[in-house]
């Protein structure tokens, strides 16, 4: 009977001289190829100024161009993620690269992963206080050596050795993470602040401050041949001691990629995400449990990290090109781009 019904929608589309369209493709959303988040925290539009919010939109929509040119001539996910990222780390806006938060020691440390969802290859580097692009930085380490990450002076050493470019510290030096930073140690003198935390959350912690900058960045991509990548880039913590890493840098835990599901980039309380293994934990649901891309990481991110007293989001993308960006704080930087051209992006919760 399914046979013969199909016969004849096919005779009457030939017939009235109109294409037959599979009914799947007339229920599909638009298909998006690139997702991008600048960070995830008490971002409220209270407290943003008007030139302020112009700039973040710019800087979003112009790291969407930079990942889509190269999705649009037929490159690569890999290359689209990472030239994505790169524009977010050269801007001073976001907690990546040049404006990277300060350490208690007044060090900017940074941190980066990367994942080619064809092979399941990573590579990542934490630490590192002299690479002006981290994510390139973790690229090489995945492509240019037998290792996934590389941290510290060993990691720049690599770099440097691999040919990308070193700069001095002081290159990453922004007045406003500065003051962030002296704020943190004048009210807090015990306790790290964490860039991603709530209000709420600080208040539990006993921690009285709370810098309201959040940008930890990353991309997910699916290209033409189908292949997906995702990437992470963050500076940390603001007055973090100890040298302490957070999710961003650890494949699973803020970084994922696999082709048979799903791209993911995570933005939070890292701690969390690191003990959830929040990003593979997210493809594990999607391939054994069934469960869609929207549901799996909204499973991970507004039920199973809020549990345990964690915040923040992620976005993800999954080999069909349907996207999610959930998170459970007042506002997520983030941006979007479907295989048209056409850009969305969002900063406020809706």
């Amino acid at each position: 009977m399914k046979r013969l019904a199909g016969s004849l929608l096919l005779i009457l589309c030939i017939l009235s001289g109109v294409q037959a369209t599979p009914a799947d493709s007339l229920l599909a959303g638009p298909k998006y190829v690139l997702v991008i988040h600048g960070g995830a925290g008490t971002i409220l539009k209270s407290q943003m100024t008007p030139a302020k919010e112009k700039a973040y939109i710019a800087a979003l929509e112009q790291a969407l161009k930079a990942g889509y040119a190269v999705i649009s001539k037929g490159g690569s996910s890999l290359d689209a993620v990472e030239a994505a990222v790169r524009v977010m780390e050269d801007s001073p806006l976001f907690n990546a690269g040049k404006g990277a938060v300060f350490t208690n020691e007044g060090k900017n440390e940074l941190d980066a992963a990367i994942m080619n969802g064809k092979t399941l290859e990573a590579g990542a580097v934490a630490g590192v206080t002299t690479i002006r692009n981290p994510i390139t930085a973790a690229r090489a380490v995945m492509e240019k050596s037998q290792h996934v990450m590389m941290m510290g002076a060993g990691a720049e050493k690599f770099a440097k050795e691999a040919g990308l470019e070193i700069v001095d510290p002081s290159y990453f030096y922004t007045e406003d993470r500065w003051r962030g930073l002296q704020r943190a140690k004048a009210q807090d003198s015990v306790k790290a602040q964490l860039d991603h935390a709530d209000t709420a959350k600080v208040s539990l912690l006993g921690i009285a401050n709370h810098d309201y900058k959040f940008g930890t960045v990353g991309a997910v991509a699916l290209d033409k041949a189908g292949n997906l990548a995702a990437a992470t880039s963050t500076g940390g913590m603001t007055n973090k001691k100890f040298g302490r890493v957070g999710d961003a840098p650890i494949i699973g835990a803020g970084t994922y990629a696999n082709n048979a599901t799903c791209a993911i980039s995570c933005t939070g309380w890292g701690e969390y995400f690191i003990r959830l293994s929040v990003a593979k934990t997210s493809s594990d649901l999607m391939e054994y449990k069934g469960l869609s891309v929207k549901d799996a990481t909204s499973e991970m991110i507004m039920k199973k990290v809020p549990a345990l007293g964690g915040d923040g989001g992620l976005i993800a993308l999954d080999k069909d090109g349907n996207m999610a960006w959930p998170f459970n704080t007042a506002g997520m930087y983030r941006g979007c781009i479907t295989a048209d051209g056409k850009v969305e992006v969002k900063i406020y919760k809706e």
